[in-house]
């Protein structure tokens, strides 16, 4: 990352920030072999305001900026990856609040974010479209007071605990799948029946459980305009998402190598590893490189994003879109090929083992969805569509 702004929220936090990461990897392996969402983790999340990082100072939170949200997410995921995305898609669509919410529902949910009392989780996935973001095939359907949803998702990270919910519509039964609204919805507005579980090779904390959503809102809680999704996701959602995102797979890739640096140059070492190899400094040096390149497009990217939002110009751009998929799309890969690199380096007793001192299985498991994670295929496709409209060939 870029050199962290004066008076960030991270050097404001200090010895607390510290104190966090402790908490979450004290408590990663267990969440992980239990498959249970990290309860005291976000606890402690909550009720250090980190969960209002991004809600301006007016309304109570930390007035924070998108490079607060990388530093801190980045920070975060070296104690648990699971805790750190969970804290990170929550941010996502706080943001999407922030700058898209009617006045109404900044004064009604803002306060109350930034108290640590409500975690939003996000409903994008739908039955038939998987995680395809921009479209829609469950309607809402207006009435005298408000809108009502009902709503079948596969897939809601951190659904079974959340207090608020992000749902996207398509904006009427008549209307075309690339409609779509963005409604909030308080749990005590909806009914909510968990219609699957959550049994993952990795990021088994996030507890992304399905969920079928019936209830009824305010049309003051319709995010943007009807019908204008696309707005709200690509001005806010998808960068706060590839960004926060990026920065936690960065995180546990940089703090796994930490690990490894430490368990090579401890009398512990593996008997395997000869520190004066040159196999072995070509091995370490390929890592490194890895971290470092995914490190300088997530710095530049956050700088990139962070101007635009700051001189309120659009990101919709072709170069920036390309950029913002780009960073995603190369930090899942080289996050996940460094922590492979990193196993085949230190053994099968080490690197293998779920009893090995350092957590390199785990963070291998957990990496391993983050092409996944709105899939690589989908933004390659999209790229390769948007490069055709950059005829300068506008790199970073």
């Amino acid at each position: 990352m870029s050199a962290r702004p004066a008076g960030s929220v991270a050097a404001a936090l200090g010895p607390r920030l510290d104190d966090l990461v402790r908490t979450l990897a004290r408590n990663a392996a267990e969440v992980d072999r239990s498959g249970c969402f990290p309860v005291q983790s976000v606890a402690e999340l909550r009720s250090s305001g980190l969960f209002g990082l991004l809600v301006p100072t007016e309304f109570g939170g930390l007035g924070g900026t998108l490079h607060d949200l990388a530093e801190i997410g980045a920070r975060l995921a070296g104690g648990c990856m699971s805790t750190a995305l969970i804290w990170a898609m929550h941010c996502q669509q706080v943001d999407s609040i922030v700058r898209f919410g009617t006045d109404t529902l900044h004064a009604d949910v803002l306060p109350r974010i930034a108290a640590g009392d409500v975690y939003v989780a996000s409903v994008t996935t739908e039955r038939g479209s998987g995680g395809h973001l921009l479209t829609a095939q469950s309607a809402l359907a207006d009435d005298a007071s408000g809108v009502r949803l009902v709503r079948d998702a596969p897939i809601v990270t951190g659904g079974e605990h959340a207090d608020g919910f992000l749902v996207t519509m398509r904006d009427a039964a008549d209307a075309n799948p690339h409609h779509v609204t963005l409604v909030y919805a308080d749990r005590s507005d909806l009914t909510i029946e968990q219609s699957g579980d959550w049994d993952a090779l990795g990021m088994r904390g996030t507890r992304s459980v399905a969920l079928k959503l019936e209830g009824h809102v305010s049309e003051n809680n319709v995010i943007g305009k009807r019908g204008d999704y696309r707005t709200v996701a690509i001005e806010s959602m998808i960068p706060a998402a590839h960004i926060s995102w990026s920065a936690c797979w960065l995180g546990v890739a940089q703090g796994a190598l930490r690990d490894v640096i430490g368990l090579i140059r401890s009398p512990r070492r593996p008997s395997s590893i000869d520190v004066a190899s040159p196999l072995v400094a070509s091995r370490l040096a390929r890592i490194r490189c890895d971290l470092e390149l995914v490190s300088a497009c997530l710095a530049r990217v956050t700088d990139e994003v962070a101007e635009l939002w700051s001189t309120g110009r659009t990101l919709s751009a072709p170069e920036v879109q390309i950029h913002i998929n780009t960073l995603k799309i190369v930090a899942a890969e080289r996050t996940l090929a460094a922590v492979d690199s990193m196993i085949e380096l230190v053994g099968l007793s080490t690197g293998y083992l779920r009893s090995s001192p350092i957590p390199l299985e785990r963070n291998l498991r957990d990496l391993r969805s983050a092409t996944l994670n709105y899939a690589n295929d989908r933004l390659l496709i999209a790229n390769g569509t948007l490069i055709l409209l950059d005829k300068e060939v506008t790199l970073l």
